[in-house]
């Protein structure tokens, strides 16, 4: 049985945070993920089918992802064949562990002085 403690989880690889970050904002199938991480990193992280299927498997073994099926579809908007994804609780609870971790490490690096510091742009 996986962990349930989200720090256990920790840190988390950065193709797994990206998922969870799209999936927060609801239930996606493989290529929607692909085309809004994309989308978000301005394409700089473009990441492969294998890649992403092999990160969702992880994700779903440790309780972090679960396979969903789609309720609502319009009439030609959608294939059966696609497979959906939805976020956890416990997914939710890790990915805010996540930017909470990075968060600390931003603040290092301001102190620092390896990062340049938001408030004094």
């Amino acid at each position: 049985m996986p962990p349930t403690h989200p720090a256990a989880h920790l840190p988390l690889r950065p193709i797994e945070f990206e998922i969870l970050i799209t999936l927060a904002q609801g239930d996606r199938h493989g290529y929607a993920i692909i085309q809004e991480t994309e989308a978000r990193s301005d394409g700089q992280l473009q990441l492969e089918t294998g890649t992403l299927y092999r990160a969702l498997r992880r994700l779903v073994s440790a309780g972090l992802v679960k396979p969903t099926i789609r309720r609502s579809v319009r009439a030609g908007d959608d294939d059966e064949r696609r497979r959906y994804y939805a976020i956890t609780p416990l997914g939710r609870q890790v990915a805010a562990a996540e930017a909470a971790r990075l968060a600390r490490l931003v603040d290092a690096m301001i102190a620092a002085h390896l990062f340049p510091n938001p408030a004094r742009s």
